[in-house]
């Protein structure tokens, strides 16, 4: 939405090279039209990404987009201003009003669309501009849904990485999704190759030899025929060696002498096979002190991190959690079919799963929610404490500060902000609360809280 839309044609009509549907608008009342459409209408694709002229950032603007937000929690708001336009923070409140960033005018397709196409999922080449069918679309995206700073800031240079053909690597916990980063950082080069990934960590030590630079017929029993490796198989694409740390000391070394003179032998081969790809690295496990500890080889460390990108834990970004929690319960309640409309969470749900530590990250978070998706009963309309607890996993119950102000429902006497608390000592009184507001009629509290009596008759004998 811009009050001069010929202004930005030429960013529109970049936007429209990548695959991208672009509708532009000088009014609102135009725009308000398509985006009740989309609301009302759930056979219409959603739209991604709001660009909002700031001259026509006013009340009646928000609240259009925010009724729209409400339904498509994942969309995001971009803010264009003109060059020279001061005091953003001081005039709009960024958090309230759901921005997720600003953009200046005059609008840089070289630099944005690189964003549009990792926020998309698309990658354009030459001759056509086409969906991506590799996971990058069904598992990925979740993953670059966030409002965190943290976030922000570790795939901010993604698009000038993505770019450059330098040897990546990609740190992080389980479940924080290295492997998926590396596909996006595939998905937005110009390599035109496949993308390869190997664990080098579930492949047994005799084999991965083989698995990493194939063999030849009759090199060992069992080699009944020739086989490609797969250093050869991500010729001009890229090669994930996911949890590199894994890797056997004795592996590292001939890693390293691939790395230094850009070919291969197939086992049991005498023949240079040279090498045209992009190495990314990934692993969960701190490089820099196995290599104090002699498990991995300094020179390959240094030869695999030229570029360097570390995913934070979900629990440094908080902030992510409800973001992510929406996104993944209402893919799963579409995928199960369920009709319109979805439970929401509730604020106290959501303060649980921001309180949680979620050792296993995102992909913990989506199995949570996927989890719940499919055992809630059919008739509830809010996501409460007492349906996800029972699924929390143990480490949860570590002290969490419990602040009455967020919990709402939560008898003053009971908290404090300095009172720690377990989360199964949170689910009694969050029934006792239930109970006391239907005035001790189990059945009426039953109903509210999701489960059957006699659920709830256990739970109070327990």
């Amino acid at each position: 939405m811009d009050k001069n839309p010929a202004s930005i044609s030429q960013f529109t009509n970049g936007l429209r090279s990548l695959g991208a549907d672009v509708f532009t608008f000088n009014n609102l009342d135009d725009a308000q039209t398509l985006l009740s459409q989309r609301v009302t209408n759930v056979d219409h694709v959603p739209i991604d990404i709001i660009l909002l002229d700031i001259k026509l950032a006013d009340e009646q603007a928000f609240s259009l987009i925010k009724t729209y937000k409400e339904n498509n929690p994942f969309l995001l708001l971009y803010i264009t201003l003109d060059s020279g336009f001061k005091n953003v923070d001081t005039e709009l409140n960024i958090n309230a009003l759901g921005i997720d960033d600003f953009l200046q005018k005059p609008l840089q397709f070289e630099r944005f669309g690189s964003l549009i196409e990792l926020t998309l999922g698309r990658k354009s080449s030459q001759s056509t501009s086409l969906t991506l069918t590799e996971p990058l679309i069904g598992n990925a995206r979740p993953f670059f849904l966030f409002r965190s700073s943290a976030m922000r800031s570790a795939l901010m240079n993604l698009p000038e990485i993505a770019e450059s053909r330098q040897h990546v690597l990609i740190t992080g916990e389980t479940g924080t999704g290295k492997e998926i980063i590396a596909r996006a950082i595939h998905a937005l080069s110009k390599l035109q190759g496949h993308f390869v990934a190997v664990n080098c960590g579930a492949i047994p030590e005799g084999l991965i030899e083989g698995e990493l630079f194939g063999h030849e017929k009759g090199a060992f029993t069992g080699a009944i025929k020739t086989r490609k490796g797969k250093f050869e198989l991500a010729e001009g694409g890229t090669l994930l060696l996911d949890e590199i740390g894994d890797m056997p000391l004795g592996l590292q070394m001939r890693l390293l002498r691939v790395l230094e003179d850009g070919y291969v032998y197939r086992v049991g081969g005498e023949t240079p096979i040279a090498l045209n790809m992009r190495i990314i690295s990934a692993t969960r496990v701190d490089l820099k002190k196995a290599v104090i500890d002699k498990l991995f080889r300094e020179d390959l460390y240094y030869r695999l991190n030229i570029l360097n990108i570390h995913l934070p834990p979900l629990r440094e970004r908080k902030e992510d959690i409800s973001y992510l929690s929406v996104f993944f319960m209402q893919r799963a309640f579409a995928q199960l079919g369920r009709q319109l409309p979805y439970p929401s969470l509730s604020p106290e749900t959501i303060h649980i799963l921001e309180n949680h530590i979620w050792s296993g990250n995102v992909r913990e978070l989506r199995n949570l929610i996927t989890r719940l998706a499919v055992i809630l009963p059919k008739n509830i309309n809010q996501v409460l404490p007492i349906h996800i607890l029972p699924h929390i996993e143990d480490e949860a119950a570590a002290p969490i500060n419990i602040n009455n102000e967020a919990m709402g429902v939560v008898p003053r006497p009971f908290f404090s902000i300095q009172s720690p608390l377990i989360l199964s000592k949170l689910e009694d009184d969050y029934i006792k609360k239930v109970l006391s507001e239907t005035n001790g009629n189990r059945t009426n509290a039953a109903k509210i809280l999701g489960i059957s009596t006699r659920t709830l008759r256990r739970k109070l004998n327990s």
